[in-house]
């Protein structure tokens, strides 16, 4: 594995020719996806500005050009009239202030009177490397671009750590107030929220407080990608609690969750129904951001980064990492978060394949099951061994998913085997397979499990037993991976 100076790595990308042979040898590789969002070259992770603005859904994500590894981060503008189809344009933000010298991190945006609006943390050090977050904002101009505010909206509190980030704002109808929401960290180290409001979007914030969750003031180290939405009347608390290890979750430290209660804005509470849930119970998934100006109260649209903080992929030779989940319909249906792929994704089936044990470079599995335990093994050997398997215990009502049988292994220490509880029972799984991905739908979106996967030539296929009825898909591309910067 390549070991990366700092100087390498927070290097400015002045011209795209810097890293057009670079994209020419990316797009190559066996393991570049077909219908999710990737980078055009070396990292992508968090996903930032997702928004539905004058007909068209904008999604930008964190993006390293030079290769797989944290660095200097721009925000990648990619565009879509359906969730489906994406086409890549370009850069959005660069770090070309002094506020954001050393990199555009994480932020949301929001449509407001025709006008289209971003907020991101401005990342800055100075010549010790001593970090100041500062919350900036830029506008969509009218040739498309966008362009930053001169001065941050603020900056950072001192009675609280140097981890204050990924402001997400959102409106509140009853108060008529903007808030902007931000991941923080206190003095002694226990994650929390930062709440800050205004009547205007870009001038007039105010810090409010922090926000308080009965039962969970010692919930990690640190709370990333915070959100709250309002879906049927229920709010919904979204994060990233960070720096602690959680039940049922091997030896990872960085985690996605959520809460179903009642946020008051009145007195900064956000009240919880229940304990907490896993956003997704697989390997990779991480910083789930909601789209803004989705324009349904009973349902909103989330994406997720397939990937880790700390952890390595085998793409990493080849100076390119990460990828984006496909969109997600969110709804609450008896004090649970239900997921379901965006409408439209299933139209990506191109023709029906035979059952004949072999999986599809990429597509769809569908599966139901009327009872009894039962085991699915993915990519396996073309003699069945092997493979990416889901085992399904009946008497536990509980599914484990291993990983081990799998060729190409990696972040072995953080863990191999996981498990999903499924509590009415396994009924149906919906599969969706990208060359270097897999997504698993549990009982129409009960539950899910995401997972970065490299299976080999030799791993397509597949075995499954005590089943109802099987059928797979070939997919259609939908993902344009034009070198546009």
């Amino acid at each position: 594995m390549k070991e990366w100076t700092l100087e390498e790595r927070y290097r400015v990308l002045n011209d795209p020719s810097e890293i057009s042979e670079l994209f020419e040898r990316i797009k190559k590789s066996v393991y570049r996806q077909k219908y999710h969002i990737q980078p055009v070259t070396g990292l992508s992770s968090d996903p930032n500005g997702f928004v539905y603005h004058d007909g068209k859904w904008h999604l930008f994500y964190q993006w390293t050009p030079w290769g797989a590894v944290h660095g200097l981060k721009y925000w990648y503008h990619v565009t879509s009239e359906d969730l489906v189809h994406w086409k890549n344009a370009g850069i959005g933000l660069r770090p070309d202030s002094f506020y954001d010298n050393k990199g555009n991190h994480s932020g949301s945006a929001i449509s407001v009177d025709g006008q289209l609006y971003f907020f991101y943390t401005g990342n800055h050090r100075d010549e010790n490397w001593v970090r100041t977050p500062y919350t900036c904002a830029a506008k969509l101009d009218e040739t498309g671009k966008l362009t930053k505010l001169p001065e941050p909206l603020f900056g950072p509190r001192d009675d609280y750590s140097e981890h204050q980030r990924d402001p997400k704002v959102v409106y509140n109808e009853a108060k008529d107030r903007y808030y902007i929401l931000i991941g923080a960290q206190t003095l002694d180290e226990r994650g929390t929220v930062l709440i800050y409001s205004s009547k205007d979007l870009l001038e007039g914030w105010s810090f409010e407080g922090q926000l308080n969750v009965p039962g969970y003031e010692s919930f990690g180290g640190m709370w990333e990608c915070p959100y709250i939405v309002n879906i049927s009347g229920k709010d919904v608390l979204i994060f990233s609690p960070q720096y602690t290890t959680l039940p049922g979750r091997s030896e990872s430290t960085n985690h996605n969750v959520y809460l179903i209660g009642h946020m008051d804005y009145d007195t900064l509470t956000f009240t919880p129904e229940n304990d907490y849930q896993f956003l997704d119970f697989g390997f990779d998934f991480y910083a789930a951001q909601g789209a803004a100006n989705v324009g349904d109260p009973n349902k909103a649209i989330l994406i997720a980064w397939i990937g880790l903080p700390d952890n390595h992929y085998p793409t990493e030779p080849e100076e390119w990492e990460g990828s984006m989940t496909i969109p997600r319909e969110l709804r609450v249906v008896d004090g649970r978060l239900i997921q379901t792929p965006v409408e439209g994704v299933t139209d990506l089936r191109e023709s029906e394949i035979p059952a004949e044990n072999k999986l599809p470079e990429y597509g769809e599995l569908e599966a139901t099951f009327t009872g009894g335990d039962t085991r699915l093994a993915l990519f396996t050997g073309a003699d069945g061994s092997g493979g990416f398997v889901i085992n399904y215990d009946s008497a536990k009502k509980e599914a484990v998913i291993d990983k081990r049988g799998m060729s190409k292994r990696y972040n072995e220490s953080v863990g191999e085997v996981l498990s999903v509880p499924i509590p009415d029972g396994l009924r149906k799984l919906q599969i969706f397979i990208d060359r270097s991905s897999v997504e698993i739908f549990i009982n129409n979106g009960e539950a899910t499990f995401t997972s970065h996967v490299y299976p080999t030539v030799e791993e397509h296929g597949y075995t499954i037993d005590n089943y109802n009825s099987l059928k797979l898909w070939n997919y259609k591309a939908s993902v344009n991976d034009d070198f546009v910067v």
